[in-house]
């Protein structure tokens, strides 16, 4: 677990498919953002739609999350790689992510890549990390989520602070406050 400063980490989503993949691609940037990553990159089928919800939740909940997206995934992985980033690719093909997550750096940039179409045979050879969250197939969200809690920690109210609403905890129901400008 880290929370240094010079840390940034992104998730790239690799392999979108519009028709597909639409609410899964949403809720892993919601949940790529929930769990402390500083940037969601997609790649795949050209759609504005997960960017759209992306950056409308940051504006309404707040935070700082940027998101954009990628036309040439490998490329600019290769570029990133190159550039002293490491790679951390999720698979379930990997190494078990409780024993090897100590061993991931947590200065400097991480990118966390997450599949949705079969991933090039490439990916696995350019990775600083393969790790696997389980090696059975399930959701590339529980993966993320699991990922980012134990690499980064537990994210409290402050990463989130500068939006237009806030969800106040309760046990009783829904609270949520608008904020003051």
């Amino acid at each position: 677990m880290t929370d240094d400063p010079d840390l940034k980490v992104s998730v790239l989503r690799l392999g979108h498919r519009v028709d597909r993949d639409k609410r899964m691609t949403s809720h892993l940037g919601l949940t790529a953002r929930a769990f402390g990553a500083d940037q969601v990159i997609l790649s795949g089928d050209d759609d504005p739609t997960p960017i759209e919800t992306w950056r409308s939740v940051t504006s309404r909940f707040g935070g700082e999350f940027e998101c954009s997206y990628e036309s040439r995934p490998m490329r600019w992985l290769r570029s990133f790689s190159k550039s002293g980033g490491i790679i951390v690719h999720l698979t379930m093909y990997g190494k078990p992510w409780n024993e090897n997550i100590d061993n991931i750096p947590s200065e400097g940039n991480v990118v966390v890549v997450v599949g949705g179409t079969k991933v090039p045979g490439e990916l696995f050879g350019l990775a600083d990390y393969n790790i696997a969250v389980g090696n059975q197939p399930h959701s590339e969200v529980a993966a993320l989520a699991v990922f980012l809690n134990s690499y980064l920690g537990s994210q409290g109210p402050e990463k989130f602070s500068g939006g237009s609403v806030s969800v106040i905890p309760s046990e009783d129901g829904k609270v949520l406050v608008t904020n003051d400008d």
